[in-house]
């Protein structure tokens, strides 16, 4: 019999359907103190780098920070410029250059009173000719310009083949002094034509070398430069009271080159050229008159050739050492070789002479042995900081145009020898990275000098 009091078998399976599965049991973890100690850590280290960004993105758009910022970056940019400064800024200031003329005295005054009773204005007063055309013959001087200007001076006066001293001196004075351009060029072109070798016109008076020299003591000609070994010396346009060289050098340049090129007239003497050549290498150092640069080269070609064969030895000699005494023994030696540029045989000489008496007075030695010389060059030690590259610069460039193409020393290997040890030694021993001044210049230098000296 069923006990009343259990439930129906309806009743027992609703029970079972309606009864939660049991929950499967889990193997609790056991969490130690280490694990909560990490865990703390690394909550902490997350919130850390959480506030560090938040502080940096604060940074980052805080002015003040901005002007730190623009400040650090200016000084590195400075710094940087100081450096660049040191490899190029002490290049950049060494020129060459010389102010040549200073301040111009009074010119002298142009009145020639008998140039009425000259011979060339007393024919044209008597000639049939003037009472046809009617020509100012009364006002001498104005006269006689217009004839010089347009050219017929020189054709009347080389058709009657004689100059007067009245007209001589009187084209002279223009030629020099005349403040009208057109003028002093047309009796500069008068002078030339009348000393000319061919020209077969008889000359009455002549101008000396005395006539030359103190019209360039007028125009203000300083023979006074400083010679000494500095780049501080006194550079063009440095002087607000000179007006620069005065308008009639060209004139005076054009002349002088005449001079030269006819002996016969004993204008100039040997001695009077040399100076002539000084002279001309110091109106090359003047950077206001590189425009004359052309007739300046034509002008010193003309004097070199003015020179017999015999005097020539002697004279190249003396000129160079003149040269060397009186040129600054910076950027203007250089300059001073450089123009005398000549490819005949007698500039190449006067060139390596002078190349070699600069060398000798930079270097201040007693020794004027090549060998010797070399092996001083060879001694000074170019990786101490205190060497002045830009003297080493200077030496080296002076011992280029000396060596080289010297014939008197082809038949010496052992100066070759030692030259190649110099260059090597400036090529060198001076690092691609050094910042001192000139480093770049003498290493480049000595490289290509030395690709030179190894392919022969």
């Amino acid at each position: 019999m069923m006990d009343v009091d259990e439930p129906l078998d309806f009743e027992s399976e609703d029970h079972r359907l309606r009864k939660a599965p049991a929950a499967t049991k889990r193997r609790k973890k056991v969490i130690g103190l280490d694990d909560l100690v990490n865990d703390h850590l690394k909550e902490n280290k997350k919130l850390e780098l959480k506030s560090k960004r938040a502080k940096a993105r604060k940074d980052y758009f805080s002015d003040e920070d901005d002007d730190i910022r623009e400040a650090k970056l200016s000084e590195c940019v400075e710094k940087c410029q100081q450096e660049m400064g040191q490899i190029s800024g002490d290049e950049e200031i060494c020129l060459w250059g010389l102010q040549v003329f200073g301040k111009q005295k009074t010119l002298p005054q142009l009145a020639f009173h008998e140039l009425g009773s000259c011979g060339l204005l007393q024919s044209f007063r008597g000639n049939e000719l003037n009472s046809l055309v009617e020509l100012d013959i009364e006002k001498g001087e104005a006269f006689l310009e217009r004839l010089l200007v347009n050219g017929w001076l020189l054709k009347l006066l080389d058709t009657c083949g004689h100059v007067e001293k009245s007209i001589a001196t009187w084209t002279c004075n223009l030629m020099l002094y005349s403040e009208q351009e057109v003028l002093s060029a047309s009796a500069c072109d008068f002078w030339i034509s009348i000393l000319s070798p061919t020209s077969k016109i008889k000359i009455d008076w002549l101008p000396k070398y005395s006539e030359i020299k103190r019209a360039l003591e007028i125009y203000g000609f300083r023979s006074d430069l400083p010679s000494k070994f500095s780049s501080d010396v006194e550079m063009v346009n440095t002087d607000s009271d000179c007006g620069g060289p005065p308008q009639n050098i060209r004139a005076w340049i054009k002349y002088v080159a005449a001079c030269v090129q006819v002996r016969k007239y004993s204008i100039i003497s040997t001695s009077e050229a040399e100076e002539l050549i000084v002279v001309l290498i110091y109106l090359f150092l003047d950077r206001l008159l590189l425009g004359l640069s052309v007739i300046l080269r034509e002008c010193m070609h003309s004097v070199i050739n003015f020179f017999t064969d015999k005097e020539w030895s002697t004279s190249c000699e003396e000129v160079a050492k003149s040269i060397a005494c009186r040129v600054p023994k910076d950027m203007n030696c250089l300059r001073t070789v450089e123009s005398i540029s000549g490819v005949d045989e007698r500039s190449k000489h006067l060139r390596r002479a002078v190349a070699f008496q600069i060398l000798v007075a930079c270097l201040d030695i007693k020794a004027t042995d090549a060998e010797e010389i070399l092996r001083f060059l060879i001694s000074i030690n170019v990786k101490e900081k205190s060497c002045d590259l830009f003297k080493i610069y200077i030496y080296l460039v002076l011992s280029e145009n000396w060596l080289l193409h010297n014939p008197t020393l082809e038949d010496k290997p052992v100066i070759h020898k030692l030259w190649g040890v110099y260059l090597r030694h400036c090529s060198c021993q001076i690092t691609s990275t050094d910042l001192r001044s000139y480093a770049s210049k003498v290493r480049s230098k000595a490289s290509y000098l030395l690709q030179g000296t190894s392919s022969k």
